[in-house]
């Protein structure tokens, strides 16, 4: 009986190449492993060298991201109350980026904006010119994808306890969605930045204690070492003021005899300084007659719409001319008594915040021991 071939044994170059096949795709995974945890111990080193500093942090994973997904461009994103802010862009369209500035994209329905704000953790859409916002004629997607280039669009949102802090964006100029791998790197980017910010809040936060720590050190040392003379107290309260909160321009303000006169001005041009030295009685209505009214602080969140207002406040009319924008006024008191406020002014619309105003109501506190020890 004559022997037959085996028809169940495999062609030896078929499995020369199937192996080949398997060997150039485990190199290709080995590779990519090897390259995401290359990325990421780079991103860590970034952190770890820039403490409490994020720009150099955000800069680096947006980079790490766009060449390990095979993405054109990119943008980091910071939340900011219902706005989205960028903090860095890599290789953005020069027509793209200049619409993007001149055009903050605003929360609109079914916006990529508002599902990053309203926390949902992967937005990844195969084609940006393909859904209904861009049908529909939507601005900013016809600028994304008109402008931009953008087909394919991925977004990882920064997520802390469910909150959003930002989200990091990247796109390819042709339809072809991203892996899960590579969605699995962005998510791992963004959890490393928001430890970043994390660490940085608490680094800032630290910092800053230890400069009001030292800034209330030093007016007690100033109020110890000028018993009886108020005037090196009030001016070393409105220099720690103005260091720690951003301040342009402010005054300590006594009220006596039922008027109201600068006795420390800084910042200011003379001009308006010799004004703000001038008694003057409350107007009706304007801060510091709210301040006698017993508010807790009065603040204007834009000077010249105030001005307008009050055309007969040769005060309000000043600030608002020489381009004083938001104000802070904060009462000096004696139990229910008023002793007199201190002004804060921002040349940019800027409202205080509540760590700001607790700082000043402190060194209000401080004043207002200091004028009832000369009492």
């Amino acid at each position: 009986m004559s022997a037959t071939p085996d028809s169940t044994l495999a062609d030896p170059q078929q499995v020369i190449a199937d192996l080949q096949r398997q060997l150039v795709q485990r190199t290709a995974e080995r590779d990519e492993a090897l390259a995401r945890e290359s990325a990421t111990g780079e991103v860590l080193q970034v952190i770890n060298s820039s403490p409490g500093d994020l720009t150099p942090v955000f800069e680096a994973m947006l980079e790490r991201a766009m060449l390990l997904c095979r993405a054109e461009f990119g943008e980091f994103f910071t939340a900011e109350g219902e706005q989205l802010r960028p903090v860095a862009l890599r290789g953005t369209p020069d027509d793209f980026a200049e619409f993007r500035r001149r055009n903050p994209v605003p929360p609109t329905p079914g916006s990529i904006t508002l599902r990053i704000l309203a926390g949902e953790p992967v937005i990844h859409i195969a084609d940006v010119k393909d859904d209904d916002l861009y049908r529909r004629g939507d601005p900013h997607r016809r600028a994304l994808v008109d402008l931009g280039g953008a087909r394919t669009f991925l977004s990882v949102t920064l997520l802390k306890d469910q909150v959003p802090l930002g989200s990091i964006n990247i796109y390819r100029q042709e339809v072809r969605p991203f892996s899960e791998k590579q969605i699995a790197l962005l998510r791992n980017f963004a959890a490393q930045a928001v430890s970043a910010m994390e660490n940085a809040r608490l680094i800032t936060e630290t910092r800053e204690a230890l400069e009001q720590q030292t800034a209330t050190s030093e007016i007690l040392q100033v109020i110890n070492s000028s018993p009886g003379d108020l005037a090196p107290v009030f001016d070393a309260i409105l220099e720690k003021a103005h260091s720690l909160c951003g301040i342009a321009f402010g005054s300590l303000q006594l009220y006596e005899g039922g008027k109201f006169r600068a006795v420390a001005v800084r910042g200011a041009p003379d001009s308006l300084a010799e004004l703000l030295r001038q008694p003057i009685d409350p107007l009706p209505g304007a801060p510091p007659a709210r301040l006698l009214g017993g508010e807790r602080i009065v603040q204007v969140a834009y000077m010249a719409a105030y001005a307008e207002q009050q055309p007969s406040h040769p005060r309000a009319q000043a600030t608002a001319e020489h381009g004083w924008r938001t104000a802070l006024y904060v009462p000096l008191r004696r139990d229910a008594e008023l002793l007199g406020y201190i002004t804060a002014f921002r040349r940019e619309v800027r409202s205080f915040s509540d760590k700001e105003i607790a700082l000043l109501q402190n060194f209000a506190a401080q004043a207002s021991s200091r004028w009832r020890m000369r009492g």
